[in-house]
């Protein structure tokens, strides 16, 4: 085989995997969020290893864990109603300027040498809040990035590669920065990175049919509580989406908290520090890269179905 046509097929397969990346709107999403879960997963790392060394409690590292999550559960079926009434990309921009200043406000209090477990607690169910409403509205927006539709599978792939990605940087950066100089610099950091998120979702350029939900002239007639129990019914009715959710719910409850409790592992049983607990939340997300990128090269779900109990499976 010439080279020329070896050079060609790698061309025809790279443009292929990142097919999405043409649009615009999704080119600047992709760059500016790509900057800012680096910063996301800093924190993550950072907020752990802050906990267990203010306290040494397992408990209390859970309880962190819990309060950041339940407000997901609680709130995050309204918050899918309402990324459909209204404006997604200023919502998005309100919730990550939201999320920027409890970056912030964290890096003051441990900077400082101020914070206390009850405020980081508290940071922890506010970020869950904000977390709740954002993650909703920005995946639909995401939505209204993709012209051609056909593509709409390879930006959901491109999307979880670009959080894998930030996965595996972010956790090893934060273990190199804690050790050197704390975690308040990552938090820090995280803050900073929200500029890159707000830039590019300020220079999009969104038409007007397209940035507004569907049936907003005229105004919905559903209540909010009509929309919960019509999705609710679809989603219990619809034996392959009740599937999925009860297997994310089995994987999440049963398999998801080792990320809480990797503190416990990097310290008291592998006895290393925080870049020890940095490198092990990286190799996760090692992983989880080579899945969205696998994910990024398919051209059709078909055949998916199959790899998901699969991968439960390997997972547990």
């Amino acid at each position: 085989m010439k080279p020329e046509t070896i050079s060609e097929k790698t061309g025809a397969r790279l443009r292929s995997i990142t097919r999405a990346l043409r649009y615009r709107n999704f080119r600047l999403f992709f760059s500016g969020q790509s900057i800012s879960l680096i910063g996301t997963w800093m924190q993550s790392v950072a907020l752990g290893w802050l906990v267990y060394r203010l306290t040494n409690s397992a408990f209390l590292l859970g309880l962190v864990g819990f309060a950041g999550q339940i407000p997901y559960f609680v709130l995050a079926p309204i918050a899918g109603v309402l990324a459909d009434r209204v404006n997604r990309r200023r919502m998005v921009i309100f919730t990550q300027t939201l999320a920027m200043v409890q970056a912030f406000i964290l890096s003051i209090l441990v900077l400082t040498g101020a914070i206390r477990i009850w405020e980081v607690v508290a940071l922890s169910a506010f970020l869950g809040v904000i977390n709740s409403f954002d993650m909703p509205t920005r995946q639909s927006f995401m939505v209204q990035m993709i012209d051609d539709k056909k593509d709409l599978g390879n930006a959901i792939a491109l999307n979880s590669s670009m959080v894998t990605g930030a996965r595996l940087i972010g956790p090893s950066a934060a273990g190199l920065i804690i050790a050197a100089v704390g975690e308040g610099i990552c938090f820090l950091l995280n803050g900073i990175s929200y500029i890159a998120v707000l830039i590019s979702l300020l220079l999009m350029r969104i038409p007007r049919s397209s940035s507004e939900p569907p049936g907003a002239n005229p105004p919905r007639q559903d209540g909010v509580w009509q929309n919960l129990r019509e999705g609710f019914r679809y989603a219990t009715g619809f034996e392959p989406i009740w599937d999925i959710l009860m297997l994310l719910g089995v994987a999440g409850l049963m398999g998801m908290p080792y990320l809480v409790l990797m503190p416990i592992f990097a310290k008291d049983i592998l006895h290393g520090g925080a870049d020890s607990l940095g490198f092990l939340m990286g190799g996760a997300g090692a992983g989880a890269m080579v899945g969205a990128l696998y994910l990024a090269s398919k051209k059709t779900v078909i055949g998916l179905g199959r790899l998901l109990p699969i991968s439960a499976c390997i997972f547990g």
